[in-house]
């Protein structure tokens, strides 16, 4: 893992920790876990859950404990970091309802693009159809046989052809 080089601006991000579990033996120590544990096998059974990861605003202090901390009980800890926890958890609300608020104003904004998505996708299909007439409209009126302009030429010569005839 390597640390951001800078915060996102909206304290969004769509970094997750994959957590990994699997059924040890009493008698494992912390020494024996090996990656090895985790792979996926018959018979072997992996439980896995994404964390996402959720900015905070506020720089409390850390109520994970840092180093190793191997003989202190996590009970102890709890206590001593209460007060901490309880802001925490304040801040983490405080984020949830900014992350509900945004994602309302999303789903919102979705759902306006869908109707004028539905809304183009008729008129496009509206249009398509008024074409599709117009297009059998004009191949009806030119597929009905001879033009007037070709009639008239033809009774014009025939005219002619029957005036010089009579001349003569």
């Amino acid at each position: 893992m390597q640390a951001q080089k800078e915060t996102p601006p909206d304290l969004q991000c769509k970094d997750k920790f994959l957590l990994q579990s699997v059924v040890a033996p009493d008698s494992t120590t912390s020494k024996d876990i090996v990656a090895e544990m985790f792979n996926k096998e018959e018979g072997k059974i992996v439980e896995e859950f994404k964390l996402r990861v959720v900015y905070i605003p506020a720089n409390p202090p850390s109520p994970v404990p840092e180093g190793s901390e191997e003989g202190s009980s996590p009970r102890a800890s709890s206590l001593e970091n209460g007060n901490q926890n309880a802001t925490l958890f304040e801040d983490v609300s405080r984020s949830l309802e900014a992350t509900k608020e945004k994602s309302s104003e999303a789903w919102s904004m979705i759902s306006k693009l869908t109707e004028e998505k539905t809304s183009a996708m008729q008129q496009n299909q509206k249009l398509q159809q008024e074409l599709e007439l117009m297009r059998k409209e004009i191949s009806k009126s030119h597929a009905g046989g001879v033009s007037l302009v070709f009639v008239v030429l033809v009774g014009l010569l025939g005219v002619l052809i029957g005036y010089l005839l009579q001349r003569s």
